[in-house]
């Protein structure tokens, strides 16, 4: 059977990520710009490896250049989510690509994209949250200009503050003053990490950044001792094995670690992180977990109402979407 129908939320997806690539052929070619390198025989994005994606990525974001691109982004975003079960989405959103960091550029591009999130949840009846990244690679100078966007703009949109790029460029302490500026201005905490660096990586993210969420934190599993102590501080987990099959980051599904992590008391969730560009949707990710681990039902309401109570969203949002959850069992 097929999980498409199934509601689902999901925490962990970097919106340029989730462009459609026919989406950014389409932009592309209204604004005269070149990439056909970046997209294969059959018209999806093609890269080497990691670090070839981040430039494909940085690539196909050319194309976006303006608050209405990006508005447009959202709904072709949010319309493939909800078509895919998804009824409650938090997205990581950079003010890099929305203005370079300038403040008054980032409210013009956010009050697009809002306005887009509202119109996709009168349409597809998906709800949709911000989470504000820096951009690990682009230093942690960069990271205080973006953590003062997300301080000056948090409310019912944006919710939480981030950090995502190329995970072994510096240390978690590098951007710890970033960090503790947005905690302080109460918005929610996650950070990327153990998708590439080792189980110190973690470590040293949790001690030195105070994350409630991890996003992926899969490398953690070569360390018991450290996955026994993010299952005792109830650190959730924004694990996403398709992306993290495709890339290599782990051999197999059958081999991945998230079964060991939900094993030892781990709180775990299920994103597709940047699904065209890892030829999975939400639905295949919950298809492919019945396939190796023999999930069901019972498994993915617990996925679900880990993800709800992880949540970056008021109560209200929270109560919401629970009695859609309820309405579906």
């Amino acid at each position: 059977m097929s999980y498409r129908s199934y509601p689902k939320l999901e925490l962990h997806l970097h919106l340029e990520g989730g462009a459609p690539p026919a989406f950014i052929r389409g932009l592309a070619k209204e604004k005269g710009i070149d990439i056909h390198k970046i997209f294969d025989e059959q018209g999806g994005y093609a890269y080497r490896d990691f670090d070839h994606f981040l430039r494909v990525y940085e690539a196909a974001c050319t194309t976006l250049q303006g608050p209405e691109d990006f508005r447009r982004l959202v709904l072709a975003v949010l319309e493939e989510s909800a078509a895919n079960g998804v009824i409650y989405l938090e997205t990581f959103l950079s003010p890099d690509f929305c203005g370079g960091g300038d403040l008054e550029a980032w409210r013009d591009y956010l009050g697009a994209m809002t306005d887009a999130a509202a119109q996709a949840e009168r349409d597809f009846g998906i709800t949709l949250k911000g989470i504000i990244t820096c951009i690990r690679h682009n230093g942690p100078e960069q990271a205080k200009t973006v953590a003062r966007c997300a301080v000056e703009t948090k409310g019912d949109f944006i919710t939480g503050f981030g950090m995502a790029g190329a995970e072994l460029m510096g240390r978690p302490g590098d951007f710890a003053y970033s960090f503790d500026m947005a905690r302080e201005a109460g918005l929610r905490i996650t950070c990327h990490a153990g998708e590439w660096g080792g189980p110190d990586m973690v470590a040293d993210t949790i001690r030195d950044l105070r994350p409630e969420r991890i996003g992926h934190g899969i490398n953690a599993a070569k360390d018991l001792a450290l996955v026994d102590q993010i299952a005792e501080q109830g650190i959730v987990l924004e694990v996403c094995p398709g992306s993290n099959v495709f890339l290599n980051a782990v051999e197999s599904w059958e081999k991945h670690p998230i079964r060991l992590l939900r094993d030892r008391g781990v709180k775990v969730t299920v994103s597709t992180d940047d699904p065209p560009f890892f030829h999975t949707t939400m639905t295949r990710e919950y298809d492919m977990m019945a396939e190796n681990y023999g999930w069901d039902e019972a498994d993915f309401a617990e996925l679900n109402k880990t993800a709800l109570e992880a949540a970056f969203c008021d109560a209200a949002t929270r109560e919401r979407i629970a009695k859609k959850l309820e309405a579906a069992q």
